[in-house]
């Protein structure tokens, strides 16, 4: 079977007209003012003359699943601390990547590819999409060496894929790239390097994320699905225990509030809201599709020889296709008791087996070999459900024949267009593990997310120098609709205007908006007035999208 395409984006752009021109505005506000002198900005209690920024892939500015320059300078941190200039902030060092490619090298190899940007259809990367429309393709120049780390210290600590103890682990700049770069030393700590600059005000931002994200990205598999370098999987991808969290997320804050600094500090968003895992349908197979529609029929057959055992034993797992409306993908739930020795004996025993096969054309020599490939293929499958959550990566394998499978079957005795035909993935072939995750999975990490902003709330209350920042209400909120300036925003993929194109991180003006909710927070728990004395980002200012061309 061909590819099927289950997310069709079409590029909408926004266009912005002006207003009157100076004069004429002048001339209304003189002869009809409207609005009261701004306050003075006051930083109240707060110090911002030397502001540090300590945590993951959200503090780095990392977007469009990747870390490059313009991201960095759209920052959360970058962008307060240029507010924070205007009430006493001093200069705001980041480690600004080489280039705009989005990927960094480890001894001259890829450890983290191109960035994604919009090919029409959905998000592709960088290198991919240059390369089809005839244009070259930029090297990714910025290596992890510590070349960079002497024009440190850097105020902005955030290091992409950190988990909670990473950032208080010795040498985890050996097994981190983008921390690598910046190290004071191969043995340091970043809780260490942050310290060390004597911070007056800082930001601990979205720790606990990647404790839970590594393992949600996997599918719940634990184990890493990109192919690259995962500088988040030491100590593997398995979700942290929250008594690990606890004590390190108090000996963070600890650490950084020794000398008196005051600062903000935020709780872990449900990350399985984000468009990574809400994008995809559970139900992607459309039957008006000339690639799935008149295979139908003959997979409804293949199916009915083993759905009388999977209403015997758990009717659950019956699979039909429908030819009227879009049919769920078949996945493997590896929380399912294993049927495959019941489903392979069923089917030798049954006297219609072997006729089964010959209306499809298929040897009954193959008899022993078809039963026991669909006692092992089909032993902890079913079709999904709404509460089954597919990552973004699996429409891209979705309906297409897996060469892996095919070889497999192919030597255990399969002719291969036969074995193509029990290889096509969410159909003939279930969705492996890592392309889903089940509701018993979402409810592991949901179970570990409040356990981890317990801590964190705890902390934030009982610490006068500490605010909390609610990002999970906040994201909550917006996977609905918010307003930010005169834009209504959601979290939804591509157009959502928040999230970048990898499902997961912020767009530049996701990253303003978040500024402006660390400000209000500020402002609520320090006295300063950012808002009222008019030091917000505005959305206008910030993109949605970064070009192809941005290099």
């Amino acid at each position: 079977m061909k590819q099927l395409k289950y997310i069709a984006l079409s590029l909408m752009t926004l266009g912005m007209v002006s207003c009157e021109n100076d004069l004429v505005e002048d001339l209304r506000e003189r002869n009809n003012p409207t609005t009261d002198p701004l306050p003075e900005l006051t930083a109240g209690s707060a110090d911002f003359s030397n502001y540090v920024s300590v945590g993951a892939s959200f503090t780095a500015g990392f977007s469009d699943g990747g870390l490059f320059v313009a991201g960095q300078e759209n920052s959360f941190p970058s962008i307060l601390a240029s507010k924070f200039a205007n009430a006493g902030g001093g200069n705001f060092n980041q480690p600004l990547m080489d280039d705009n490619t989005g990927g960094i090298l480890v001894n001259g190899d890829v450890a983290a590819g191109y960035r994604f940007v919009f090919g029409g259809a959905g998000p592709v990367p960088l290198n991919a999409f240059l390369a089809s429309q005839g244009f070259p393709v930029p090297p990714i120049t910025t290596e992890a060496t510590a070349s960079v780390a002497a024009q440190g210290p850097y105020n902005n600590m955030g290091i992409p894929g950190a988990k909670s103890f990473h950032l208080a682990f010795p040498g985890y700049a050996g097994l981190n790239p983008f921390y690598t770069r910046i190290a004071t030393s191969p043995s340091a700590t970043v809780i260490g390097d942050a310290v060390a600059q004597n911070p007056t005000f800082f930001t601990l931002s979205e720790v606990g994320g990647n404790d839970v994200l590594g393992y949600a990205l996997s599918g719940g598999t634990g184990v890493d699905q990109t192919g690259n370098i995962d500088p988040s999987t030491y100590g593997g991808s398995d979700i942290t225990d929250p008594n690990v969290f606890a004590n390190t997320f108090n000996s963070l804050v600890n650490a950084l509030t020794a000398n008196g600094a005051k600062g903000v500090v935020t709780n872990v968003p449900y990350i399985t809201d984000l468009a990574h895992f809400t994008t995809v349908p559970h139900n992607p197979l459309d039957p008006s599709n000339p690639s799935f529609g008149p295979q139908i029929p003959t997979l409804n057959a293949i199916f009915g020889a083993l759905n009388p055992i999977f209403s015997a034993i758990d009717p659950n797992r019956i699979i039909v296709f429908s030819e009227t409306e879009a049919s769920a993908v078949v996945i493997r739930d590896e929380s399912l008791t294993d049927i495959s020795a019941q489903i392979t004996g069923a089917l030798n025993a049954s006297p219609t087996f072997q006729p089964f096969l010959t209306s499809l054309g298929i040897p009954t020599s193959l008899a022993p070999v078809i039963a026991d490939l669909l006692g092992e293929t089909y032993g902890q499958t079913r079709q999904a459900t709404a509460q089954d959550l597919l990552v973004l990566p699996s429409s891209s394998v979705i309906g297409t024949i897996n060469t892996d499978r095919v070889a497999e079957l192919m030597m255990d005795g399969l002719p291969q267009s036969l074995a193509g035909q029990f290889a096509v993935d969410g159909i003939t072939n279930p969705l492996e593990d890592k392309w889903v995750l089940i509701p018993d999975e979402q409810m592991a990490i949901r179970t570990a997310t409040d356990a981890y902003n317990t801590t964190i709330t705890n902390v934030a209350d009982t610490n006068a120098d500490v605010a909390l920042l609610d990002l999970n209400a906040i994201l909550t909120e917006a996977s609905t609709g918010i307003a930010f300036d005169e834009f209504m925003h959601n979290t939804n993929l591509v157009f959502g205007g928040l999230i970048s194109l990898d499902g997961i991180h912020l767009t530049a003006r996701g990253y303003a908006f978040m500024a402006n909710k660390f400000l209000e927070t500020i402002d609520a728990n320090f006295g300063s007035n950012f808002e009222a004395s008019g030091n917000f980002a505005k959305a206008i200012d910030y993109p949605t999208n970064y070009s192809a061309s941005l290099q």
